[in-house]
């Protein structure tokens, strides 16, 4: 019976333990002399902690799940924050956060005001940049390194990449100049085989024939453990051994990319062996050349359903943690509405190719690469040679569909004025998450679009409302020459009314009449009655937010009709300003940012024929933070409420 009591008495001893470590984490510096037993708990606290939030407020949790052991090592070898730790995209830095004194605010990850899911330079020392895009870390880094090194500090910068953010050519920029610079950066390359969707490409390749050699592999781990065991001798062994492991290392591989950009490399090593990392990163810490560690790590680990699909739970909404469960919703997203658009007018049009930069779920493509795949191309993460390949195929009488998100067709810009709209090719830019994007934060909202691509010549911008009427704008791309951006929100689509189908005409809008929305109580001939209207302009991603107000409107006596932007550009400006006579005022609502806009060009166009009723409703010139759909129009003055008060401002 005592024997029982002891056992039970050690297991809920353990478990105190296991949920008592993460809240007394200060800084990196507590968790440095834990032992070997408190090192995995404090993996599997982390886990549990990512999982419970992530399930509760979305997030990326495949990534985060698979940087555990990883992230731990790093900070028991290196001294945060004078050695800076780099995380590319830094979508997997939850670790990171718990390790650096964030555990008590974790619960408010991704929700307004809260912190972010990216590392964020206003949250912590820890925190070297403010990071959302791929590819960026290694050119960071070594900045940072070589500012440091002019400035004598001696402290270390480690740049953790994936193997998926290595595919962009920014990325191989920064190693060709560490290369050159041979300043001792340590770059960490996380390989888990995925980014987002399944890599693709000779890199993709290149990295699993590294990882193949079981030869090298068991020819290494001999000559670690018997330089490990031999006594004091040890620590001056270890340069010369770690340069003779990279001569063996020739032998069974005849090139090296990273030893021939000059770096020394080691690898692979397994990801998930904190012991095992720890004492390479101890190592290589003591190199005086630029070095790239190659990690073995696996999407979702510790967590099945991750494990499973860490396509779905790379970035996801709340889930039930239990067993993985994502809520469904019966409405479909702008995004699944383009999907299937898209698969039909292929079926119809052999000359549709679609291209997309690792996005192909996110995008919606999934279903064209099942059933295209001969006309479907995944560039892996490269967006500027996404738009440039995407213009050599128009050259040879493709229609190339370029799928991307707002936020990150902002790295393509020379290559859509260069190397399409220069050239007047036939390329339509499908540009899904414009406007505001909920969650992510600073580095994902799509709010430069219109401003960057209005002004340049040859591109039609086009910003359906509806499903209906991306299905139209669509078509009227494909049907016709020159170069397209089709730009819509992260959003379900709204329910179809009979002026969405209207016909498409080239710098006309969809004009919906106020008595378009029934309105219990209210009758067509009291709402036409209503003296003092006004005119609500706005682009389609805009439209579910408008209307609301619009009905809220009608509730308290006023009246609106609205004009969805069909087109952007180009624009029938006498139409419109003929329009705009008959009303008490406008209101502009965009969900773009105001400098360069639509709305702000429009209101300069009333203004100079003496219409002055105007308000305009957009982004101002800051970053907004991460929140719901909602938080963010809220900080930006596009609330349903915001819109409301602009209308009735005029009554």
């Amino acid at each position: 019976m005592d024997r029982i009591s002891f056992i039970l008495g050690g297991l809920f001893f353990q478990n105190f333990i296991f949920r008592m470590l993460l809240p007394y984490i200060k800084s990196p510096a507590d968790i440095k002399d834990f032992s070997p037993k408190q090192v995995r708990l404090l993996a599997k606290e982390c886990r549990k902690t990512i999982i419970e939030v992530v399930g509760k407020n979305g997030g990326h949790l495949a990534s985060n799940l698979g940087v555990v052991e990883l992230t731990i090592a790093l900070h028991r070898v290196f001294n945060s924050p004078r050695d800076a730790i780099i995380w590319d995209v830094s979508h997997q830095c939850y670790t990171h956060k718990l390790l650096t004194g964030r555990y008590d605010s974790f619960k408010t990850l991704r929700t307004r005001n809260g912190i972010s899911g990216f590392t964020n330079t206003e949250e912590s020392e820890h925190d070297f940049f403010i990071n959302g895009h791929s590819s960026t870390s290694i050119s960071s880094a070594l900045g940072l390194l070589t500012a440091r090194k002019l400035s004598g500090d001696d402290g270390k910068v480690i740049a953790v990449i994936g193997d998926g953010a290595l595919t962009g050519g920014m990325a191989f920029e920064g190693l060709s100049h560490a290369g050159q610079l041979c300043n001792n950066l340590i770059v960490v390359l996380n390989d888990n085989q995925m980014s987002i969707d399944h890599n693709t490409g000779a890199l993709s390749r290149y990295l699993s024939r590294m990882t193949a050699s079981t030869r090298y592999q068991t020819f290494r781990n001999t000559i670690d453990k018997i330089v490990n065991h031999i006594p004091y001798f040890n620590r001056f062994l270890e340069t010369m051994i770690f340069r003779f492991k990279r001569a063996i290392k020739g032998l069974f591989f005849t090139n090296n990319l990273f030893v021939d950009l000059g770096f020394e490399y080691t690898g692979p090593i397994d990801g998930h062996n904190e012991k095992e990392l720890e004492n390479v990163f101890r190592r290589v810490s003591k190199l005086h050349r630029p070095v790239v560690v190659h990690v073995i790590t696996k999407k979702g680990k510790g967590y099945s359903p991750a494990e499973n699909q860490p396509d779905v739970f790379h970035g996801i909404g709340p889930f039930q943690t239990s067993d993985g469960a994502v809520e469904r919703f019966d409405t479909t997203s702008f995004t699944e509405a383009f999907g299937n658009i898209v698969v039909k007018a292929a079926e119809n049009n052999k000359k549709i190719a679609a291209i997309t930069a690792a996005m192909a779920k996110g995008t919606g493509l999934t279903a064209f690469s099942h059933r295209f795949p001969e006309r479907f191309f995944d560039v892996g993460i490269a967006e500027e040679h996404a738009v440039t390949f995407a213009g050599g195929l128009a050259a040879g009488g493709m229609i190339s569909v370029v799928c991307i998100y707002s936020t990150f067709i902002q790295r393509a810009v020379d290559q859509i004025i260069h190397d399409v709209s220069l050239q007047n090719s036939h390329v339509i830019f499908m540009l899904d998450r414009a406007g505001a994007v909920p969650n992510d934060g600073v580095t994902h909202q799509g709010i430069f679009d219109i401003a960057l691509f209005r002004p340049v010549p040859n591109v039609q911008i086009m910003s359906p409302c509806s499903e209906k009427d991306l299905q139209l704008c669509f078509d009227y791309a494909v049907n016709n020459s020159g170069a397209y951006i089709i730009r819509y929100p992260k959003l379900s689509c709204p329910t179809e009314i009979a002026p969405f189908s209207s016909p498409v005409v080239c710098g006309k809008g969809v004009f919906v009449p106020c008595t378009e929305f029934v309105v219990e109580n209210i009758s067509e001939k009291e709402l036409l009655s209503r003296k003092k209207k006004v005119l609500v302009v706005t682009t389609g991603g805009m439209y579910s937010e408008v209307q609301k107000a619009v009905r809220s409107v009608i509730l308290t006596g006023g009246y609106a009709d609205i004009l969805v932007l069909r087109f952007i550009k180009p624009f029938d400006e006498q139409s419109f300003s003929e329009l705009a006579k008959d009303y008490s005022g406008v209101v502009f609502v965009e969900d773009g940012v105001k400098i360069g806009g639509i709305s702000e060009h429009l209101a300069g166009v009333l203004t100079a024929q003496k219409y002055t009723k105007v308000k305009i409703l957009a982004f101002e010139d800051k970053y907004y933070s991460h929140g719901s759909r909602a938080d963010v129009l809220e900080m930006a003055g596009l609330s349903v409420k915001d819109i409301e008060t602009a209308v009735k401002s005029f009554f």
